[in-house]
Parts: structure tokens; sequence; C-alpha cells
């Protein structure tokens, strides 16, 4: 299944890159045998300066028609990563091909992209600035690969 993030905004080079590079290369390297994977971003620029609704378009434009998409809101469900980690496996096992996150901008996710999607997950009630929640995520992703391959990363 492939996994992508879809998020507004670019990330400069520098220590966020950096993690999200190092966490996306290993979870290519440890899903591609759990039939997980490769890990695709997307980044959506903004240049037009639309607000929420502008960046809306970005996005739905950005997710093909026949993916899961997970919204990361801040309202939405929190979970742990095990239960993270069944979510993929299930989505998987599920025949579903693709499973799309999606990062909004600073003022959050327009209703029509939460509309579309079909779960909300959020790391916290606090809020995280884009390039961190990129990593965040990346981390995630990672963590659900070991703990389905049953490696000692996740402690937990």
């Amino acid at each position: 299944m492939r996994v992508k993030i879809v998020a507004l905004g670019r990330l400069k080079t520098g220590p966020e890159r950096a993690l999200v590079e190092d966490y996306g290369a290993r979870f290519d390297k440890l899903g591609k045998g759990l039939g997980l994977g490769p890990l695709e971003i997307v980044e959506l620029d903004d240049r037009k300066g639309g607000g929420k609704a502008g960046e809306a378009d970005l996005i739905l434009r950005a997710l093909s028609n026949d993916t899961f998409a997970i919204a990361l809101d801040e309202r939405g469900d929190q979970i742990g990563s095990s239960e993270f980690a069944s979510l993929l496996a299930h989505s998987r096992d599920d025949g579903q091909n693709t499973i799309s996150f999606v990062i909004g901008g600073a003022d959050g996710l327009h209703k029509s992209v939460l509309d579309r999607s079909q779960r909300s997950l959020s790391f916290g009630k606090m809020v995280w600035p884009h390039m961190l929640a990129r990593v965040l995520l990346c981390e995630q992703l990672y963590r659900a690969t070991t703990i389905l391959a049953g490696t000692p990363y996740h402690r937990a």
C-alpha cells in the first residue's frame, strides 16, 4: 500500500527536513517487506494566497479518488502508536491501494478537506507547526512498521 503525506508548505534544508528524510528512509526500508510504502511526500505551495479555501483546492486536487485520506487536525481522534500501526495494517489488509495523510497550513484544514477525509487524527491537544507535524508523522510511520515487524524499537 502506498503511503502519501500531502502537506501545505515546503520544508527548507535543515533539521526538520533531515529528520523527515531519515524516518522516511527507515519506513521505506522496513515497510517494503510489510507491504507498506514507498512513502511519497507531496508539498503544496499556495502562492496565490487563497486562504483555507485556496489551500483546500490544492489539497483536494492532490488526493486521488481512491485514496483513504486521513486529516491531521487538532480536533481529530487521539490514538496510540499501536493503534496507529493497526490502522495501517487494516487499511493494507482491506486492499486499500493508497493512504494519504493531510497536513494543512497555519489556519488548519478547510471543512471540505475534513469532509473528504475518512478519518481525522490529532497528535494531542497542543497545536504543532506543519514542519514538526511532518516529523512526528514520519516517526510514527516508522514506529508503526517496527511494531508490525516485531522489532524492539517500540518499547511500550
